[in-house]
C-alpha cells in the first residue's frame, strides 16, 4: 500500500496574515483531523518541520517569497521523487496522530506549491483562503521592509500563480477571510462538505478582523503624502483586483469599526484575538 491509501492530506494555504492560522486551528479540532500542535515551529507550520524544500524565508519571507521563481513549485520540480516523498511524510508524521484519517498541514507558501504537494501526495485536498489585499498588505508590513504598493503587487502576483495552478488541481476549495469571519459556521460547513466530513462546531471568529486596517487605509488616504500613494495604488490595481471580488475604490466599512478610525485593534499572527494598535504604513 502507498501513503495515499491510508490517509487524506489536507493542505491550507494563503498569503501571510490572510487567516490561515485561525482556519488551521479550527480544522485541527475536528475529531477526524490531525493537525500539527505545540511543535515549537512558528504557527505550527509544516514548512518549518521538514528538510525537503526551503521555507518562505529562503525566498524573502512574507510579502516577497512569491516574486522568486524558485519558490513556485509544481509537479515538474526535481524535488518530486519517491525518496523525498517518504522523507517528507516521515518528518511530518512525527507531529501527526496517524490514527486519524485526515492529516492537516498549513503554510502560507502552499498557495504557490499546490501542484507540488499534489504530486507528492496524490490523495490531497487544498483549502486556500484570500483576504482583502489592503488588509493583508497592511497586516504584513511590520514583518517586512516592503512598502504597501509592493505588498499589493505581491498579493496579486501570488494569487495569479495560484489561479494558473488551480486548473491542475483535483480537489481545491477557496474562500474569503471576510466570509469566514462574517459567517464562520456557514463557511466551515462548506469546507466539511468539501472534505466529506460531518460538521463540527467552532466559536465564531471576530467579525471586525479587518476594521483597524481599513481605518489605517482611510487615515493614510486623508494625509497629503499618503493620498498620492493611495490614489496610485487604486489606479494601478483596482481593475486587476476586481476579478478576485475586491474593489480598492470602495473599501468596506463595518459596524464594529471605530467611528473616527483614530485607533482600534488588530489581529496578531493571523489570530482571531485582538491586541496591538495599527500605525499608518510606510510608503
Amino acid at each position: 500500500m502507498t501513503i495515499a491509501d491510508h490517509w487524506k492530506f489536507v493542505f491550507v494555504g494563503g498569503l501571510h496574515r490572510s487567516g490561515t492560522s485561525p482556519l488551521f486551528r479550527i480544522l485541527r479540532e475536528h475529531p477526524q483531523i490531525s493537525g500539527f500542535h505545540e511543535t515549537g515551529a512558528p504557527e505550527d507550520e509544516g514548512q518549518h518541520l521538514q528538510t525537503v524544500f526551503p521555507p518562505a524565508k529562503a525566498y524573502g519571507g512574507p510579502g516577497r517569497f512569491g516574486f522568486d521563481k524558485e519558490a513556485h513549485l509544481t509537479e515538474k520540480s526535481k524535488l518530486v521523487t519517491a525518496e523525498n516523498r517518504e522523507k517528507l511524510f516521515k518528518e511530518w508524521s512525527r507531529h501527526w496522530d496517524l490514527s486519524k484519517p485526515y492529516l492537516l498541514e498549513k503554510s502560507p507558501p502552499n498557495l504557490i506549491r499546490t501542484r507540488f504537494l499534489q504530486a507528492m501526495f496524490t490523495n490531497s485536498c487544498f483549502i486556500v483562503i484570500y483576504r482583502h489585499p489592503i488588509a493583508a498588505s497592511l497586516a504584513t508590513q511590520k514583518w517586512t521592509s516592503s512598502n504597501l504598493e509592493s505588498l499589493v503587487e505581491h498579493w496579486l502576483h501570488s494569487h495569479r500563480l495560484f489561479e494558473l495552478d488551480r486548473r491542475h488541481l483535483r480537489h481545491v476549495h477557496a474562500l474569503k477571510y471576510e466570509d469566514l469571519i462574517a459567517s464562520t459556521q456557514l463557511e466551515l460547513g462548506k469546507i466539511y462538505r468539501f472534505l466529506n466530513l460531518e460538521p463540527h462546531y467552532s466559536p465564531p471568529l471576530h467579525a471586525g478582523g479587518n476594521d483597524a486596517y481599513f481605518c489605517a487605509w482611510q487615515k493614510l488616504s486623508n494625509e497629503p503624502d499618503g493620498r498620492i500613494a493611495a490614489r496610485r495604488i487604486i489606479s494601478r490595481y483596482r481593475r486587476k483586483l476586481r476579478p478576485y471580488g475586491y474593489d480598492l475604490g470602495s473599501i468596506p466599512t463595518t459596524p464594529t469599526a471605530p467611528a473616527d478610525c483614530s485607533g482600534g485593534k488588530e489581529l496578531t499572527g493571523d489570530s482571531s484575538s485582538t491586541s496591538a494598535t495599527v500605525t499608518v504604513p510606510q510608503l
